[in-house]
């Protein structure tokens, strides 16, 4: 971009009148302001902005794992994430999904919580994060999300409860609109209602419904759904804004709670909750 603005301006130089008219002063200014705003739609149009993947290799995620009481999930040599039992019988399988950086084995605290409160719980891994190759993208993650859900059906017996983490809230959401069937409540934390809005909130100058290459609409994708849904916002998060998270619960049609944790931002929240909390949220996913 710079370079093509490097030309434009030697041409001025070059001209052998040494002067433009009103128009062709005009003319160059808008071309420069569209260089400018195409240089914006390639940046959005970069998935880098969206997906952060640590990538160590599976031998030092799972020596980190077993730290944490991990184990890989559903084995070694299929890896697909990470899993922890509770002490005592499980009272249902929960499977999370994580947010946009890092790996599941940086979400141990998921399974710190939810296991003292009876659940199992799995920690899934997307393609291209961690040590799983794949192409990163909304029809890869959802579509491994569907195969994750349908395993984690057919291994373990009792209700099976979705979660997802601010894009993992994205990506259980499509999983859901794709496959349903099974799923006995949803939980999203600091979740959006499109992924638009929330590009539209960072980038206000740029046409964004135009050049996203991942929607990740849940609105749309939990219109149907019939399921207890828990939500929970961070009041001042910076990242997803609060409002969408409301927007999206207000769109809900199924039972639902909302939990607002004050004063949160998006990547704190869970320092400003205690155990009682994560309680009223398992009972609300168990239905008592």
């Amino acid at each position: 971009m710079r370079t093509v603005a490097s030309d434009l301006a030697g041409s001025i130089g070059r001209s052998r009148s040494g002067a433009f008219c009103a128009g062709s002063w005009l003319a160059l200014r808008l071309a420069v302001l569209l260089l400018f705003v195409l240089g914006g739609c390639d940046l959005l149009q970069d998935r880098q902005l969206l997906y952060f993947p640590d990538n160590p290799p599976l031998a030092a995620v799972l020596a980190d794992a077993r730290r944490d009481g991990l184990v890989p999930w559903p084995g070694k040599d299929d890896y697909r994430g990470l899993l922890r039992e509770p002490a005592g019988q499980a009272r249902a399988t929960l499977v999370l999904f994580h947010g946009n950086a890092g790996h599941a084995g940086h979400r141990a605290w998921y399974a710190d919580a939810f296991t003292r409160h009876g659940l199992r719980v799995i920690l899934a891994e997307y393609p291209g994060y961690g040590p799983r190759a794949g192409k990163l993208g909304e029809a890869t993650l959802v579509n491994d999300a569907v195969e994750t859900l349908a395993l984690a059906r057919s291994q373990f017996q009792g209700p099976l409860l979705l979660a997802g983490e601010s894009l993992g809230a994205g990506v259980a959401a499509g999983a859901i609109a794709r496959s349903p069937a099974g799923i006995a409540a949803l939980l999203l934390i600091t979740p959006w209602d499109t992924l638009e809005h929330v590009a539209h909130h960072h980038y206000p100058w740029a046409p964004v419904r135009w050049i996203l290459r991942d929607e990740y609409d849940s609105a749309r994708n939990l219109a149907g759904f019939p399921g207890p849904v828990a939500v929970v916002i961070a009041e001042r998060d910076s990242i997803v804004l609060a409002k969408f998270g409301r927007a999206l619960f207000a769109g809900l049609t199924g039972p639902k709670r909302l939990w607002v944790i004050p004063a949160a931002d998006h990547n704190d929240w869970m320092a400003r909750v205690d155990d009682s909390w994560w309680q009223s949220v398992t009972g609300f996913l168990l239905g008592q």
